[in-house]
């Protein structure tokens, strides 16, 4: 979340659907699925290929896992049957009794009370709903009826528990928040279901405005939380997320979500997750102790009145800044608070009290002048660091580069480079910049961000790619390009000309090339000049190095990749092949210089290049050779390293002898290796 970075991607064939939410184990650090109601499917995080991960068919349909911090993943059965995850894979085909009768479940969750992991779900038939509160360890199951409310019916729950009472919270369909009490001690199960009863807890409608509340999180025993829109007579509705003291019955905070959100929020220890807009946003928040005077904004310590300590909801004001940068902000931050996601800090915190916000101050130079512009912000970032100072530069960069897009004409090419060398940045926090960058053919910019941003999103590695690849060489030459990571390997002459150097490659030889060569290429002289000398320029090859670089995702780069013209896939792989042909001529197979290319990123990028590739680099003409060379180097390389694990268990041998010999005494031994 805090690099904006996707880690992996696993889907099952077509035709199989994920029928419940994906949860990790914490005990293990282990995924767990479920496909088509009855296949668990576990695997680790370095598992690519989910038809190899671990497979176990149920006897009955899953409706949810419930993985807890300290009590082990709970499986809860369509039929209301619970297990714990290590007790149903002892045995996955054993039989799941039938709870519910004729019964829905509608919600469900998992807690712990001391030691003890306690499930409880709602059930719905024929209008009526009911509560089981399930003990999975000691075999108990309850049941509960709900009563009935006139007129509403409830459309999600949530719950906590304290002191051996589960709370459940209800949302009806008459905007109020009802609150159901749950003893969870229970000597013997009670043979009629008793009736639970309901007390009203918040009203959300209040002198016509009404909020239609569509998710309830618990937040802890005396907050809520509430995704909704709210209507007021003869508005359009808002959509706006909300936080409500339930001990005092005051809305605590709230936010407008202009850019609209999925009716759906999760919430993981002090974050709410939601979707708004296009993307997930993460915002913090922090439960004090309730009390009233907390609840009616009258803390002492509060330095200002317009500041809410409950929740950081620049997250938000960051995202519609990036949008329009015509937000207005609505809530500050406190200067101590402790956001320390990368992708989105604060925005508008205020830098010091008598001075205006990042944000007010941005949109009062939307209009000004080049020459204030870039004197203001260059005096924002010299101020004295504060716990927001990186968000600040990456709204100085993104007021930067609006200006680039309102006037084609406008580019502070050395105040960008400058900002980018010189301040801890990420993609995530200047989106706009590397876009920016390649319209205006910035490849010195482009190269910086590639090597400093560790969140760039597999389409601008790809679209860096394409550029430098498609440059010409000697546009290139005019071009400030940083050659450190070349400068040691490719040696080149005035007429730029790369000077041969004498070749000595681990397990390849001319003489090995000619017996592992099925086809004999015609010329010769010919058939090692992808090896010997650099396809590419010094410039195009520091670019293509930063590239090899970037952090990225197989699955999210690969079709992009199959985008990038058959041409300048040969011209990249090709420069591939001479970089593994380069760095198996040393020993250690790495390259010199600084931020040179590893063995294991070029061979990452050369089977990528290939799966990307390979039908049509088998296709055309042009392509046969620089295959043919890639692959009996390979070949050659494979048997080189066969013939050495084949005299392994000699060369420990003599080790050990050596180890087992004095060192002060002299001798020469001959050892025959059979």
């Amino acid at each position: 979340i805090s690099d904006q970075k996707p880690l992996g991607c696993w889907s099952v064939k077509h035709g199989q659907i994920l029928t419940c939410p994906v949860v990790c184990n914490f005990e293990t650090h282990e995924f767990i699925a479920v496909h088509d109601d009855k296949v668990l499917r576990i695997w680790k995080n370095e598992d690519i290929n989910l038809d190899k991960a671990f497979k176990a068919t149920l006897s009955a349909d899953v409706y949810r896992i419930h993985s807890l911090p300290s009590g082990g993943p709970l499986v809860l059965f369509r039929g209301g049957g619970v297990r714990t995850l290590d007790v149903l894979l002892e045995a996955p085909q054993q039989v799941i009794e039938n709870v519910v009768s004729d019964e829905v479940i509608r919600w469900s969750g998992a807690f712990m009370e001391g030691q003890q992991p306690i499930l409880i779900f709602t059930t719905e038939k024929d209008g009526d709903f009911f509560v089981y509160v399930q003990k999975p360890k000691l075999d108990s199951v309850h049941k509960y009826k709900l009563e009935q409310e006139e007129s509403a019916k409830p459309l999600c729950f949530t719950a906590h528990i304290t002191n051996q009472t589960a709370t459940l919270l209800c949302l009806y369909s008459n905007y109020s928040v009802y609150q159901v009490l749950i003893p969870l001690q229970q000597d013997t199960e009670e043979e009629e279901e008793e009736i639970l009863s309901k007390s009203l807890l918040l009203n959300f409608s209040v002198s016509g405005t009404v909020l239609k509340g569509t998710s309830l999180v618990a937040l802890d025993k005396d907050h809520v939380a509430v995704l909704g829109s709210l209507a007021a007579p003869g508005k359009e509705p808002r959509e706006c997320l909300s936080v409500w003291n339930t001990k005092f019955q005051t809305l605590q905070t709230s936010k407008e979500l202009p850019l609209g959100t999925s009716g759906q929020l999760w919430c993981y220890e002090e974050k709410f997750f939601l979707i708004h807009g296009k993307v997930l946003t993460v915002i913090m928040y922090k439960c004090e102790t309730s009390s009233l005077a907390a609840a009616v904004g009258k803390l002492k310590d509060s330095q200002t009145p317009d500041v809410s300590s409950f929740a950081n909801w620049n997250t938000l004001e960051d995202e519609e800044l990036v949008v329009s940068l015509q937000s207005q902000e609505s809530v500050a931050l406190k200067a101590e608070s402790k956001m320390n996601l990368r992708s989105r800090r604060s925005t508008a915190a205020k830098v010091q009290p008598e001075t205006l916000s990042v944000g007010q101050l941005l949109l009062n130079l939307k209009d000004a002048s080049t020459y204030v512009l870039e004197t203001e912000l260059r005096q924002l970032m010299a101020k004295a660091p504060t716990p927001d100072l990186q968000a600040t530069i990456g709204c100085v960069v993104t007021a930067l580069t609006d200006r680039c897009k309102r006037n084609p004409k406008y580019y502070p090419q050395n105040f960008l480079l400058q900002i980018v060398e010189t301040r801890d940045l990420s993609y995530s926090l200047c989106p706009d910049l590397m876009a920016v960058a390649l319209e205006k053919k910035d490849m010195h910019l482009l190269q910086v961000c590639l090597e400093r941003f560790p969140d760039i999103p597999e389409e601008i590695t790809y679209a860096c790619l394409k550029a430098f690849l498609s440059i010409s060489e000697a546009h290139l030459q005019s071009i400030d390009v940083n050659l450190d990571s070349v400068i040691c390997y490719i040696d080149v002459e005035f007429n730029d000309k790369e000077v041969k150097t004498e070749i000595v490659e681990n397990g390849f030889s001319a003489e090995m090339d000619q017996d592992m060569c099925d086809t004999k290429m015609p010329k010769e002289s010919q058939s090692r000049s992808d090896a010997e000398s650099c396809p590419v320029g010094p410039q195009k090859a520091a670019l293509l190095n930063a590239v090899l670089h970037s952090a990225y995702t197989e699955t999210f780069l690969l079709p992009h990749l199959k985008n990038l013209p058959a041409q300048q896939a040969i011209l990249f792989l090709r420069y591939l092949y001479y970089l593994y042909v380069k760095c198996s001529e040393k020993v250690n197979t790495t390259l010199p210089g600084t931020r040179s290319p590893t063995i294991n990123q070029i061979m990452d990028w050369m089977c990528l290049v290939l799966d990307a590739h390979f039908t049509v680099m088998v296709m055309l003409p042009e392509a046969k050779e620089l295959l043919s060379n890639l692959h009996k180097f390979v070949r050659a390389q494979v048997r080189f390293y066969s013939e050495l694990n084949k005299i392994e268990g000699s060369l420990r041998e003599l080790q050990r002898l050596n180890h087992l010999r004095e060192s002060q005494t002299y001798s020469i031994e001959v050892l025959e290796i059979i």
